[in-house]
């Protein structure tokens, strides 16, 4: 198994970041096929595979605030208000995802990218660990 750990500045604000070049760019140098394994070491933030740049990351922000909203209900209480949403939505969005990966190829759908989510505002900067398996 080859294994890299990737930077993600997500800024102070929620956030779904394109991760899909740095993913493809792994899965070429490691080459043939296997499976790319992402995870995000993180209890606040999640891995998820949908359509980017056509208003679905909004949609999918959107929809975590009427699911999570960012208000004072959460027991777990410490950072900025609503911070305790982001505990919860790995439940939701989990913290990996598994892509197949076929002559160094990711072998994503035609509109399918992989994204990090993010809606903790409290801690800008994130780790995403890629993990190649081949066969």
């Amino acid at each position: 198994m080859r294994s890299i750990e990737i930077e993600v500045a997500t800024g102070g604000r929620e956030r779904v970041q394109d991760i899909t070049p740095a993913c493809a760019d792994f899965a070429r140098e490691c080459g043939g096929d296997g499976l790319l394994h992402v995870f995000v070491p993180h209890a606040t933030a999640g891995i998820a595979l949908l359509e980017l740049g056509s208003g679905s990351d909004d949609d999918l922000l959107a929809a975590l605030g009427d699911l999570l909203p960012a208000d004072d209900r959460w027991r777990h209480a410490h950072g900025s208000r609503g911070h305790g949403r982001s505990h919860v939505m790995p439940a939701f969005i989990p913290p990996y995802a598994s892509v197949p990966v076929l002559n160094g190829r990711l072998a994503l759908g035609t509109w399918q990218s992989i994204a990090l989510v993010d809606l903790n505002v409290d801690n800008p900067d994130r780790r995403v660990r890629l993990s190649f398996l081949s066969d």
